[in-house]
Order: structure tokens, then sequence, then C-alpha cells
């Protein structure tokens, strides 16, 4: 796995995905982008439950970006190097996960767009993952 994508390059990836995702949140929040296009759609017009998911959501991905960052030594954390290793498997799993829940959502965009970014995303941590 180390010839085919260096740690550098996946966490480059990795943190451009990441300020995608936040900005397509922050897009969704402001209602320039549609809110059917995430979250399975069930959404739609519960704008309450829109604004709390979509919190979640810009901390999850603000956290993932800032471990990110860290293992890749661009910011400096009070953190062992052991717990940012042990969050980059995390942020794997989930990103497995997030897989996928996008591929059974139904959403178009969540199958044909997000599940496979996702699964690239997951390859790029798992690659930050096994990186000492």
């Amino acid at each position: 796995m180390r010839r085919i994508l260096s740690a550098n390059l996946a966490g480059k990836i990795l943190l451009a995905a990441f300020a995608g995702l936040l900005i397509l949140h922050v897009l969704i929040l402001l209602q320039v982008v549609p809110s059917e296009i995430v979250w399975g759609g069930q959404i739609k017009d519960d704008q309450s439950n829109l604004l709390m998911l979509e919190i979640i959501a810009i901390t999850v991905i603000l956290v993932f970006f800032g471990l990110t960052a860290a293992k890749m030594r661009l910011l400096q954390s009070g953190k062992s190097k052991k717990v940012i290793n042990i969050s980059m498997w995390v942020i794997l799993a989930y990103l497995l996960l997030n897989t996928i829940g996008n591929l059974a959502s139904g959403v178009v965009a969540e199958t044909l767009i997000f599940a496979p970014l996702t699964l690239v995303m997951a390859f790029c941590a798992l690659r930050l993952a096994i990186e000492k």
C-alpha cells in the first residue's frame, strides 16, 4: 500500500475532501444546496432537525480535519502520538460505515457521489493509520 499512495498524498486528499465536505454542509445550512442530497433525503422541511444534524456534521468534519492535520504534523497537538494514531483508525471506521450508509440511502447523490468519495477517503485514512 505504501507504494500505491504516499502518506503525504493521502493526507492531502483527506484534508481537501474534509474541506470540501465542510463547504458543502455550510452551503446546505445556507440553503444554497438542497438538503435532500444528504441524510438519506429524510430531512426535507424540518429545519430545526436539519440545523442540529448539520452542526453535528460540521463539528465531526472539523475534528477529523484537525486529527488528520495532526497526524501529518501540520498542527501541533497536545495529544500523544498514540491517541492520534488510534484516532485515524476511528476515522477509517467512520468513513467505512458512512460509505455503507451512503450506498443504502436510496438518494442518487449519496449513492453515486458520496459513497465513492467516502470510500476513497477511507482508503486515505487507512494509509495514514498504518503510517508510523
